[in-house]
């Protein structure tokens, strides 16, 4: 009881065929590169299984649909809808899970994958016929749009001209945090309906979680993950990760400098400044351009730097050997947005204002308790110092 019999459907095909529940593991897990066709989705199976010669991962499918259950079970994946249906004895789907891949050394290893939210999981026929038809009558009147046209075009660069303009005369030193909030937070009808945060903050967890299970793959099998295709939908339509989110502060902020600083109007103006920084080397990333920062993102591409530069001190051997013996591990690079102002919920990676203000107040008793032990310790060392007067005379 091992194989089951699997449909893939997308908006202009569907092709069954039956195969080993394990390759049925490797085709939900592939779901994490968000594909929308057949050849998309074969593309997204060689992060798990590379591909090494014109082999086909469908090539024993055939047309049409079959959903007759085969051995241990069913698997049907709408790539439109977004719907998975399971019916298997063999795995249990849902939207996180695990797959196996093999280590350098041959090994198995559980690696960990999560999907997006638009992914719905179901066990029954019915209920996937009838979220089959109900998903794709909302997204044909939903379709996806490139926010990135609004967020870093020529409504965000006329919002910071205008804003410029206004407040000219203004010495509040929260100035640029306030108008930057601002923007932040006003619902725009471009954005259907959503503030800039909300589109923001929509798949960041989503994002970060993909980069992070591909960054297990690429340490324990030493081979890096093949990315998103730039003509996919995925890419086109990809949601803001932690980097873009931070990359995006740090742009709105420069802009501010500039336009108050040189007094600019014109928004096409400050257009072609965010088109220079983007695609220029940056210091606050290390030299790295910030258009490839966000690039890489998008194609869940990991940034790495070598053991050589991760090194704290080059003259220490210790630090040499431990480097030499890593020269063949990734080291990933990443950005933390250490440099944004936590302390407000606008620029917080939090969702919603209730759980900024749980993890507020976390952060109180965590800095409280610090606090309580710090002066235990200060007082046991003047203890001991008030003791021991004579070593310190």
């Amino acid at each position: 009881m091992s194989e089951i019999r699997i449909n893939i459907i997308d908006n202009s095909q569907t092709i069954s065929g039956d195969l080993h529940g394990s390759l049925g593991d490797v085709l939900v897990a592939s779901l994490a590169a968000e594909p929308e066709t057949v050849e998309e989705l074969e593309t997204a199976v060689e992060r798990f299984i590379p591909k090494d010669s014109d082999w086909s991962f469908f090539r024993s499918f055939r047309k049409g649909e079959n959903f007759e259950p085969w051995d241990a079970g069913l698997l049907v994946i709408d790539l439109v809808a977004k719907i998975i249906l399971a019916d298997s004895t063999y795995s249990y789907y849902s939207n996180e899970g695990k797959v196996r891949i093999k280590t350098d050394e041959g090994e198995d290893f559980s690696l960990p994958y999560q999907l997006s939210d638009d992914w719905k999981c179901v066990g029954s026929m019915p209920e996937f016929e009838f979220q089959q038809v109900k998903r794709r009558e909302e997204i044909l009147q939903n379709p996806p749009f490139n926010a990135r046209e609004i967020l870093f075009g020529k409504p965000l660069c006329s919002f910071i001209a205008a804003e410029c303009s206004a407040n000219k005369n203004v010495t509040d030193e929260d100035l640029f945090t306030n108008i930057h909030a601002k923007w932040l937070m006003t619902v725009r009808d471009d954005l259907k309906g959503k503030t800039p945060r909300e589109v923001l903050l929509e798949k960041q967890d989503f994002i970060d979680s993909d980069l992070h299970s591909r960054s297990l793959q690429w340490s324990f099998t030493k081979f890096q993950p093949p990315p998103i295709p730039t003509a996919s939908a995925a890419y086109k339509f990809a949601g803001f990760g932690r980097h873009e989110i931070v990359v995006y502060y740090d742009l709105f902020r420069h802009l501010l400098g500039e336009c108050f600083e040189n007094e600019i109007t014109n928004a096409e103006v400050l257009e072609q400044i965010a088109s220079d920084w983007l695609n220029n080397p940056q210091g606050e990333f290390s030299g790295r351009t910030p258009a490839k920062i966000i690039e890489s993102e998008r194609r869940r591409i990991n940034l790495t730097i070598s053991a050589h530069e991760c090194l704290i001190d080059e003259d220490c051997p210790m630090c040499e050997m431990i480097a030499a013996d890593f020269i063949d591990t990734p080291m990933f690079w990443g950005l933390d947005g250490s440099n944004m102002e936590y302390d407000r919920f606008e620029f917080s990676f939090c969702k919603t204002l209730a759980e900024w203000e749980a993890e507020q107040l976390r952060y109180e008793e965590f800095n409280r308790k610090f606090d309580e032990k710090h002066k235990k310790e200060l007082k046991t060392d003047g203890d001991f110092f008030e003791e021991n007067q004579e070593l310190f005379s």
